[in-house]
């Protein structure tokens, strides 16, 4: 159930903190579930604890905050204070707790939400598939008896939405780590502009492009999870006339090697924005095309994770998931001046691709090309490298561009999770968010 929900209800005594938490607890110890995989740390005392002294500022008749009581799913790199901080690997496992909340955690934990635990993930965040060698993969709520991915980097944080573990999900984006769990599984997920949210106490993957967003029900659950973190308003009621949008739809590489249910779902979502009055207009955007070549030597991520690892990886090399290392690993052959080549290329990349927003208000396209994959699917290595770089590549370029993006589900009711992705130029996010809640209730009169 969506945020909206859950306030009013707690606020008007139809429903308690203390029933929330102890409803989400109960989804994690299911033994026919996904808890085990879903949180590599479940902190029961300490919500139970928390969800209590928000009945009891309830009962009291004091004012509490909008969202206090409410259960909220943490990314296993953020720092919790007395905590370890494993980042979805076994390298960490041993580390010293964090002494402080990371900024993120910190001023969630203000605004009042109730923190359950902390979600499995990709090891250190490298990968959009969501898979974990060492804790295990949460599956993908569609077709659990084919046991799907769920999509990655934030994958705990997803599940933790679908199965009732949790109202709203803590996750990163770096190349796609909401939004592709978000569109795999059926649900929202939230990409803002990166510098918009404090990444203090968060493990970095890349620091360039790393972004701090949640994942929820609905477009206002990841708006008011980012006032919280941004520190800016909310306009839940905010919503941009369909009739005046105009969204760009590129015709380079975003849409090549769609599957039936993705085309079907886009073409579809497409033909209603048109019929509501939206201007749908064909995009060359053929700078997409040069993001392989400029990122062929690993790009930021490998530059900036690499020197992050090399100790670790000298002593505990044989901890780490293979697939993972061997992308850090590129990292060693990045050089000084590779990386200065990689800055002066995005700068000039940017300066080029913004210049199609200037007549659009929004770009659109499959969060994925593809529904969510089977885990057998993924058993070679060149399988794996496959559909990461397949998965990744329409949600990244975002990243690149220094933007902010949302996805959507798109999909009709019943069939497999399909995310529509609505993107625009880094600092739009209000703008953003307001043109998601109007495309989102067009598609959910569907």
């Amino acid at each position: 159930m969506s945020l909206e929900h859950l306030s009013t209800g707690l606020d008007a005594g139809r429903l308690t903190s203390r029933e929330l938490v102890e409803a989400c607890l109960a989804r994690i110890a299911d033994p026919s579930g996904e808890g085990t995989r879903v949180y590599t740390r479940v902190d029961a005392v300490g919500a139970r604890h928390a969800a209590d002294a928000a009945d009891a500022a309830r009962t009291r008749g004091e004012r509490t905050r909008r969202h206090a009581g409410i259960p909220i799913s943490i990314k296993d790199l953020f720092d919790i204070e007395g905590q370890v901080t494993a980042a979805g690997s076994r390298v960490l496992a041993d580390a010293p707790p964090a002494t402080r909340d990371a900024a993120a955690v910190a001023r969630l934990r203000a605004a009042g939400f109730v923190i359950i635990g902390r979600t499995n993930m990709t090891e250190f965040a490298y990968s959009g598939l969501g898979l974990n060698p060492h804790y295990g993969t949460p599956l993908n709520p569609y077709d659990r008896k084919t046991g799907r991915i769920p999509g990655g980097s934030s994958s705990g944080a997803a599940v933790s939405v679908t199965d009732g573990m949790a109202a709203v999900g803590l996750g990163t984006d770096t190349g796609g780590s909401c939004r592709i769990p978000a569109a795999l599984t059926g649900l929202t997920g939230f990409k803002p502009t990166a510098a918009r949210v404090p990444a203090t106490g968060a493990f970095p993957l890349s620091t360039t492009l790393d972004s701090i967003g949640g994942i929820g029900h609905t477009v206002n659950c990841c708006a008011a999870v980012d006032a919280v973190l941004s520190g800016d308003p909310a306009y839940p009621d905010e919503q941009a006339p369909l009739a005046s949008l105009r969204i760009g739809v590129p015709r380079t590489l975003v849409l090549d090697g769609m599957d039936g249910n993705v085309a079907a779902a886009f073409e579809a979502s497409l033909r209603r924005l048109s019929q509501a009055g939206a201007a749908i207009v064909d995009l060359p955007f053929a700078e997409l095309s040069e993001l392989a070549a400029i990122n062929a030597k690993g790009g930021y991520t490998a530059a900036e994770s690499y020197p992050l690892h090399r100790d670790m990886m000298a002593r505990h090399g044989d901890r780490y998931d293979p697939r993972v290392r061997v992308r850090i690993e590129k990292g060693t052959r990045l050089t000084a001046q590779d990386i200065a080549a990689l800055h002066a290329q995005r700068a000039d990349w940017i300066r080029r691709a913004s210049r199609h927003f200037e007549t659009l208000d929004l770009i659109a396209c499959p969060t994925v090309p593809v529904i969510a994959p089977a885990v057998r699917e993924l058993a070679s290595d060149e399988a794996y490298g496959r559909t990461n770089l397949l998965v990744l590549r329409n949600p990244t370029f975002v990243n690149f561009l220094d933007g902010c993006a949302i996805s959507l589900p798109c999909h009709e009711p019943g069939t497999a999770p399909v995310g529509l992705m609505l993107a625009a130029l880094g600092g739009q996010d209000r703008r953003l968010l307001a043109a998601a809640r109007a495309v989102e209730a067009l598609l959910a009169a569907r």
